[in-house]
């Protein structure tokens, strides 16, 4: 589907847990973001679906082939970290482009990026 194939796409989905865990350290300079905050932001965490064919981050870009099994037994961990964690974890946990983000913020990041991909997929 796309440019990427089941595995990449999975690995692209734990890129995300990785620098909302702090284990990839976001590089952007302070003018990006500034842009992040102010213009795209809102449009990451609000409930508003993402656009087909938005543009990706080149820190999102996986484009080497990855192992199914073990990405898909990476996300299902990054998931039950993210929920054993829980609300309190992220009410206000900074997230390295965006600034503070509340638990709500944090959900729709989440959510909105799996569902985006999986309708990619149709799963």
């Amino acid at each position: 589907m796309g440019k990427m194939n089941a595995s990449q796409m999975l690995a692209h989905l734990n890129i995300a847990y990785d620098i909302a865990y702090g284990k990839i350290e976001n590089k952007s300079s302070f003018f990006i973001k500034l842009l992040m905050k102010l213009f795209i932001k809102n449009g990451i965490v609000s409930e508003k679906p993402y656009p087909q064919n938005s543009r990706t981050a080149p820190e999102f870009i996986v484009a080497e082939d990855r192992d199914f099994e073990k990405e898909k037994k990476q996300y299902i961990e990054n998931l039950r970290k993210t929920e054993s964690n829980g609300v309190e974890y992220f009410e206000g946990k900074e997230n390295p482009s965006m600034g503070k983000l509340t638990t709500i913020e944090w959900n729709n990041l989440f959510y909105k990026h799996t569902n985006h991909h999986f309708q990619q997929f149709g799963i």
